[in-house]
């Protein structure tokens, strides 16, 4: 049985990016991933690049680091990623006035522009103009992700990395030290262990006893197979639910509820927007929800006609496209940053995940992640650590 110098637990766009810069700095790398094919929140992604989106001098950096790597990445990973910018139409509802939501935009690296209803049904003449009050865009990036995310794994393989296919059921541990990781089909060794498992992060900790403040919305959205009918942009809602909702169910006076079986911290929201991937494929959506377990059951055909009627009323020409339910785990932080490094109380074991704003900052993050893995000095890093949070989580 083989020791490695790293086992990463997840095998969506966050594990492979980061299986992949480690095996770059010639570490011997594992990584473990449960589906055969790409499933969760990578596969059903927007693939969304908000470049545009840093608040703050850490997540302005971040976002522009990540930008600069897309126009060479598909060349470095020798495969598609299918990259390009189109113009994000954020959509304010038609009661809602779109001059109070605008300085809510004031503050990020580039501020969306405010649109008439008639200036945003000319860049997207998909959209209903009895629906909107107007509208704000900004120019936006995206890839495919599942192409992405494929790109990243068969580089790593050609780096040297190995890839198997079993489920994570636990971590092995020696007093305070992770050792490895027990799986389905063995229990796999390593000096370190870094846990990219997105929305299940949560529990595969929980189950070694730890608690991380990492949590995870019940995200549930429609995929159309691809369609003739062609989306000009990238449909979103200005007044995004899902932000408020994260921060409502990750206040430290919530944590006991997230550690009951079976609980709703809070009531669902619904935004309402559509994407078309390279492919000709529709992601129209989204619901959040926030259920303690993580395999918790909704009513899916209830789901999917609230998502079709919210979507309709913006989109009409999208509501009744042939289409599958589906639903995954979306992981988030308690301050919309991610969760990067050593889990606090252990030895050998780290976190990769959390990110709200995955395809703009990972790829930088990896990179930065694997040279602090070799021994440098990172100050970014060191501000997204799990420690970062002074007040012990119980």
């Amino acid at each position: 049985m083989s020791t490695y110098d790293w086992i990463v637990i997840g095998g969506g766009v966050t594990g492979a990016a980061l299986s992949y810069e480690l095996a770059q700095k010639q570490f011997s790398v594992l990584l473990i991933e449960q589906h055969g094919t790409l499933q969760g929140a990578t596969r059903l992604s927007y693939g969304g690049i908000a470049y545009w989106s840093g608040t703050t001098d850490l997540t302005r950096q971040l976002c522009q680091a990540g930008w600069q790597r897309y126009p060479n990445l598909a060349a470095e990973l020798g495969a598609e990623i299918h990259f390009r910018e189109l113009d994000l139409l954020l959509t304010v509802a038609a009661d809602r006035d779109p001059t109070a939501i605008a300085p809510s935009y004031a503050d990020y690296a580039i501020p969306p522009r405010l649109l008439s209803v008639a200036e945003a049904c000319e860049l997207e003449p998909l959209v209903n103009p009895e629906a909107i009050a107007g509208a704000f865009t900004v120019r936006h990036g995206q890839v495919d992700p599942e192409a992405m995310t494929q790109a990243y794994q068969q580089a790593f393989v050609r780096s040297g990395g190995k890839i198997v296919i079993d489920s994570v059921m636990g971590l092995q541990r020696q007093n305070q030290r992770i050792t490895g990781a027990i799986a389905t089909q063995q229990i796999y060794t390593a000096a370190n262990v870094v846990i990219c498992a997105g929305g299940w992060s949560r529990a595969l900790l929980a189950e070694a006893g730890l608690t991380v403040p990492l949590y995870f919305t019940h995200a549930e959205l429609i995929e159309t197979p691809p369609v003739d009918v062609q989306l000009r942009t990238l449909v979103m809602t200005a007044e995004m639910q899902r932000f408020q909702l994260e921060a409502q169910a990750s206040t430290t006076d919530k944590e006991q509820q997230w550690q009951q079986p079976d609980t709703e911290l809070s009531p669902f929201v619904l935004d309402a927007g559509a994407v078309q991937l390279a492919n000709g494929s529709l992601r129209l959506g989204q619901i959040s929800r926030v259920l303690s377990n993580p395999q918790a059951q909704v009513d899916a055909v209830a789901s999917e006609a609230a998502i079709r009627t919210a979507v309709g009323q913006v989109l009409p020409s999208l509501q009744n496209l042939p289409g599958q339910w589906q639903q995954c785990l979306v992981a988030f932080s308690r301050d919309r940053l991610p969760l990067i490094g050593a889990v606090p109380e252990t030895t050998g074991l780290h976190v990769f995940s959390g990110f709200s704003n995955p395809f703009a900052i990972v790829p930088p993050l990896a990179e930065r992640f694997a040279e602090a893995a070799s021994g440098e000095t990172d100050s970014i890093l060191a501000q997204l650590s799990p420690a970062r949070f002074a007040t012990p989580v119980t």
